[in-house]
This record gives structure tokens, sequence and C-alpha cells, in this order.
């Protein structure tokens, strides 16, 4: 299944240690083996301060974890050479291939389609092509907007 919303965190220069911490925690954590994929959107827009205590935290926390396997995914802009999470991370990258905004939405329109018998979250999107997967955002997060 694709990431929730509690394991996906999308970076802004806005975004504070304190989130980033709580996902790699969540990540890293006994309970994190349950089929979750933890994803940092657009880490490369972390300031230096949070991106020098991600790295903190995420090698703290590999260093003491008892698990083996987490499913942790940091996404960089490949052109954003300045970033220090992509320094700090590089001996991890995986480079994708580049695919169009078309091809990737045809990927999506086949494979991300709501079942029948609509979930309720979906009947918020009153759209034909029945996705089940939006981006909201908002600039108060958790405040009901």
């Amino acid at each position: 299944p694709l990431p929730s919303y509690d394991e996906v965190l999308v970076c802004t220069p806005n975004t504070e240690e304190e989130e980033v911490e709580l996902l790699v925690r969540r990540a890293l954590s006994p309970g994190s083996q349950d089929q979750k994929i933890y994803c940092l959107l657009g880490a490369d827009k972390l300031v230096y301060k949070v991106s020098k205590q991600l790295e903190s935290h995420f090698f703290r926390l590999v260093q003491f974890s008892s698990i083996p396997n987490y499913q942790f995914i940091i996404f960089c802009n490949a052109k954003a050479h300045n970033s220090y999470v992509i320094t700090a991370f590089d001996a991890y990258k995986v480079v994708f291939p580049c695919y169009s905004k078309t091809e990737i939405q045809n990927y999506l329109k086949m494979h991300l389609t709501v079942p029948s018998g609509t979930a309720p979250v979906a009947q918020a999107f009153e759209e034909p092509h029945q996705q089940n997967v939006k981006f909201v955002f908002s600039e108060r997060a958790g405040m009901g907007r």
C-alpha cells in the first residue's frame, strides 16, 4: 500500500527539527515493521541546521535500532547540488528514471483507483477519474483546514 498521512513529511524551508525527528523515530522504532513506508519529500529544501539534525538522528537511531528491515525513503531533487541532505546520504543514493508528466498520470489512473463503494475520503473530491490519491496542503496543518 501507499504511505499514509502519518508516514509522509513534505519538507519546506520552514520544516522544524522536531517534525523530522518524529518521522525518523517512527521509521526506526520497534512498531515500524508493519509494512509502513516512511518518506521525507523534498528533503533538499530543509535548512542546514535541520538537515544536520536529520543526519544525526538517523545515524544515531540506526546504530542503536534493532530493526533490520526499516523502510525509510528520502526524496530529493537531483539538481539540488547544494543540499546537505544529498551529501550526507550520498552513499544510499538511488537515481530513478525520468518519466514524463503524461506517463506518471497514466500510471496513476491505471493503478490508483477507488474501489466500488467509494470511501468517504474519496467522496470529497468530485472528479470523474475517482483517483484515491490527492495532495492537500495547508499552512496550518492539523487545524482542520
